[in-house]
């Protein structure tokens, strides 16, 4: 019995002892294990680039590019922000738009991503004024280009654009040497009723009256008015044949349609003189495309009898080309324009401005808070036109 109880117990150790093995290589295995999974991903992890951190990203906002000065300012503008990301330092982002309404939208998202440094806006109209407020509020620094709204040019912490008073200047310089006096019969075609043609016809207004002078950046050379002019002068030109073309050949191919007869016949009986103030290329071509396809004999005839000169704003290749000569409309605008010209105003000054961005978020920043700081231009006409290149952009 004694010896039956001790083979009992021995082989109750002998288990015991198995069961133990077991668990403590069983253990083992589960701590390797869980060690190799969390050590292989930290090793495969890639580092990430310094434009994806967060407060990073540098936002540019602007037209949809579809035609004229703004196509080419959306595109140079596009391709900057392709340039700045491939730098590395800040993410660049266009974001294109249609409507200010649409810009404000886009400026909610740029808050809700929560990785601004900055903003640069080109403003599409007033209703975009809603967006800079809430960048303003939000403590995002932006500057504003181009179209300037009044009501919130104190949030930028730059204001920048061509310098649209000169342009206007430059423009009433030019049709005051080619012979306008007030009295005389002139067309104005606006862009819009933003501030860039409102600068444009105050440029107008206070060249003629004697206040600034008109300062060519090509030449270095400073003009003044040869005959100040009264303000019911200046008034007529405004009030009398003008329309907004909403910056499109088509707006100003509209107007002419509609009215080309009567201003010609208003201008025969007036001294013979046409004076045409366009504030664009496009519009210029406007005028020139229903002259082409939809003017009759007895205006043309008129036309071409009488002196007629025509500016634009701008800087399009194909504008040059008219007036260089190497255009098929070149012959057209020779026989009825006398003289026509375009003030320089390229839009790849947004590219300049993107990089004034950058040197504000540098820290290298001599500029107050709602400050301006304007781009200078000069006339371009037959005389000097083939010393520029132009940008292509007339649809």
């Amino acid at each position: 019995m004694k010896k039956f109880i001790a083979m009992l117990l021995a082989l109750v150790m002998v288990l015991s002892l198995c069961a133990c093995g077991g668990s403590k290589t069983e253990t083992k295995t589960e701590t390797k294990t869980e060690e190799t999974k969390t050590e292989a991903p930290a090793a495969e992890a890639p580092a990430e680039a310094p434009a994806a951190e967060a407060g990073k990203t540098l936002y540019v906002m602007g037209p949809t590019p579809d035609h004229g000065w703004t196509a080419q300012a959306g595109a140079y503008a596009d391709a900057k922000c392709a340039e700045i990301t491939a730098a590395g330092q800040y993410k660049a982002v266009y974001m294109a738009a249609s409507s200010g309404e649409e810009q404000v939208d886009q400026v909610n998202t740029i808050v809700a991503n929560g990785d601004a440094v900055g903003v640069v806006m080109m403003a599409l109209d007033d209703s975009a004024q809603a967006g800079q407020e809430t960048l303003y509020a939000e403590g995002i620094p932006f500057i504003s280009f181009d179209r300037i709204i009044e009501a919130t040019e104190q949030y930028a912490v730059l204001n920048a654009s061509g310098d649209n008073w000169q342009c206007g200047a430059g423009i009433a310089y030019w049709l005051q040497q080619n012979g306008m006096k007030a009295g005389d019969t002139v067309v104005t075609l606006y862009g819009d009723n933003g501030t860039v043609c409102s600068r444009r016809q105050e440029g107008f207004e206070q060249f003629l009256r004697g206040e600034i002078k008109y300062s060519d950046a090509a030449t270095g050379e400073s003009y003044e008015t040869t005959e100040v002019w009264e303000q019911d002068a200046l008034d007529a030109v405004f009030n009398t044949y003008s329309v907004v073309c909403n910056w499109s050949a088509d707006g100003a191919y509209a107007y002419v349609e509609q009215k080309l007869d009567e201003i010609v016949a208003a201008a025969k009986e007036n001294g013979n003189k046409l004076y045409i103030y366009s504030m664009d290329d496009e519009m210029t071509f406007g005028v020139l495309n229903y002259i082409e396809a939809g003017a009759s004999e007895e205006t043309k005839a008129d036309l071409e009898a009488m002196e007629v000169y025509i500016s634009a704003i701008g800087g399009m290749q194909e504008l040059y080309d008219v007036m260089a000569g190497t255009d098929e409309q070149s012959a057209l605008a020779d026989k009825y324009f006398d003289n026509m010209m375009s003030m320089y105003f390229s839009p790849k000054m947004m590219q300049d401005v993107i990089d004034t961005m950058l040197t504000y978020l540098s820290g290298d920043w001599n500029h107050q808070q709602g400050d301006g700081e304007y781009q200078p231009t000069w006339i371009v006409n037959r005389e000097n036109v083939t010393e520029y290149e132009g940008f292509k952009g007339h649809a």
